[in-house]
């Protein structure tokens, strides 16, 4: 795939080798595109494909596969994406430029995310699980006459059974299925290792080493043909990775998308400069902070210091929800000279703080990490206060941090639930929910960015009275729920000063005392 400036579309409808390429709305990806990209479009395809691949990571975890809720999901979302023409299920007759783009990008995207999750066993195994969700997806929305060009044009062979074998083994199809669906299914016939899933659920009928699997099944037979092209594909991707080494363009833009935060952006947050003061942070923190900050917080003000890693993680969330340089300034002085001489906080750590609001250095405006960021960099050691708890926490010391704060016995459950099945960003999710006392019930809220927890946490006190006079910025995107996943599971465990933050957290505070902190500041 050759990488140029621009691409442009040639007049003269669509040629007959892209009909041909693109001849079915789906593909095993056997073939790469050949094709010249911009730059441009190649990090916008990889966008856009990564952005259906959450989704479909999210439905899976919130709804049971195939249910009506889940596939009510998955099309909400897909239809914001330029896959949205990928969701007709007519085949046949011409097809309109629009669902051929669409069909490009569905074959260019997944060959570059191919490239960015080929790098380790987390990557690959998490692109497959996905990728494998969203064939079986994308097929079981297909008819039988797409069904069918679909098995011939990749040449499988599977052909439905003649009318007088299955009225042999009717009695036997009718004991795994109810009647009516073996009435209207036709069945396959094909060895029964291919149909390994089916078997185990007892939802075939074997004879001399062959089952017979309905055509509402087929999918579970291609779904283990994809598994077995697709993960030896990857392997071969992972092996042929260092020859792009040598290419400065792409390496680092791939190697970044696994890492992809793609929420609002919370770099330049200018309306709200000036209405948080250093006074505010401690009530401010109690009430609407992420548990990352919480531990951030209740770090600096026990040891009156953090480490590098956490100064850069908590000075530039304060610097996102509105924290002027002059009041960083202050806030951080105040804290460190309890603990050492005020010259030596000027001389190392001054700089620091300027350097973050763009006053030093390069003069770079630096962008609040991302909960994406905060779980996938920088694991903490011993003496660190920085990362998520619910990623680098050990699961008894969450609950009972979770315990300190009150909170409900069965959200603690499915808090410990999420975190254990690395859905860190679904766990802090309920959490949000779980201390602003919203039903969790059914889980809505996903976080992506400790500033939108924040902004989040102040659109409720509005609600109910209590809110600082922020602007609204929307509510809780749901586009990444838990991209997570991907991440190794073991990680160092946070040192109980690291951890003390959770545990001294009140739920009884002055509201009022915020309240005519905020008026101040208007």
């Amino acid at each position: 795939m050759e990488i140029i400036k621009t691409r442009q579309r040639r007049p003269g409808g669509i040629k007959s080798e892209v009909k041909q390429k693109y001849a079915h709305p789906l593909q095993f990806y056997s073939l790469p595109p050949e094709e010249t990209i911009s730059l441009q479009e190649f990090e916008e395809f990889a966008v856009e494909r990564l952005k259906v691949l959450k989704a479909v990571e999210t439905a899976s975890v919130r709804h049971v596969r195939g249910s009506t809720e889940y596939v009510a999901y998955l099309e909400k979302e897909i239809k914001n994406t330029k896959f949205k023409s990928l969701l007709k299920v007519s085949y046949g007759g011409e097809v309109k430029e629009d669902e051929m783009d669409a069909r490009r990008l569905d074959h260019i995207s997944h060959f570059i995310l191919r490239l960015a999750y080929c790098r380790s066993e987390d990557l690959r195994r998490w692109f497959l699980q996905q990728e494998l969700d969203l064939f079986r997806f994308r097929f079981q929305r297909q008819k039988k006459d797409s069904h069918l060009s679909f098995l011939k044009i990749n040449n499988l062979g599977y052909k439905p059974i003649p009318d007088e074998e299955k009225t042999k083994v009717l009695p036997y199809l009718v004991a795994c299925d109810t009647p009516a669906r073996v009435e209207v299914n036709e069945y396959y016939k094909v060895h029964f290792t291919e149909a390994l899933d089916l078997v185990r659920g007892k939802r075939v009928y074997l004879e001399r080493g062959f089952a017979f699997v309905a055509q509402d099944d087929l999918a579970s037979i291609l779904l283990s043909v994809y598994r077995t092209r697709l993960s030896h594909a990857l392997a071969v991707t992972c092996r042929a990775l260092p020859h792009l080494e040598e290419d400065d363009r792409l390496l680092p833009m791939l190697c970044g998308l696994s890492k992809r935060y793609l929420g609002q952006d919370y770099n330049n947050k200018k309306t709200n400069v000036g209405q948080i003061t250093a006074d505010m942070i401690d009530l401010l923190s109690r009430t609407s902070f992420p548990p990352c900050m919480q531990q951030l917080h209740q770090g600096l003000r026990s040891n009156h210091h953090l480490k590098h890693g956490g100064r850069m993680q908590y000075g530039l969330f304060l610097k996102g929800i509105g924290l002027s340089l002059d009041e960083a300034m202050k806030f951080w002085r105040a804290e460190f000279v309890k603990g050492m001489d005020p010259d030596k906080f000027d001389k190392q750590y001054s700089y620091n703080i300027r350097h973050n609001y763009g006053k030093e250095g390069k003069r770079a405006d630096y962008t609040p990490y991302s909960c994406m960021k905060i779980i996938m960099s920088n694991t903490p050691g011993q003496g660190d206060s920085h990362g998520c708890p619910f990623r680098h926490c050990d699961g008894d010391l969450l609950r009972q941090k979770l315990r300190a704060q009150n909170i409900a016995k069965d959200a603690i459950d499915e808090i410990s639930k999420f975190a254990k099945e690395g859905h860190y960003q679904l766990a802090c999710g309920r959490y949000f929910d779980a201390s602003h006392n919203i039903s969790g019930d059914n889980v809505e809220t996903s976080i992506n960015h400790p500033n939108q927890y924040f902004e989040e946490s102040q659109n409720i006190r509005k609600d109910g009275g209590k809110k600082l006079n922020t602007p609204n910025p929307g509510r809780v995107i749901r586009v990444s729920a838990s991209q997570n996943s991907q991440a190794v599971k073991t990680a160092s465990q946070l040192t109980d000063t690291q951890n003390t933050g959770l545990d001294e957290m009140e739920d009884d505070f002055p509201m009022e005392e915020l309240d005519s902190m905020l008026q101040e500041t208007q």
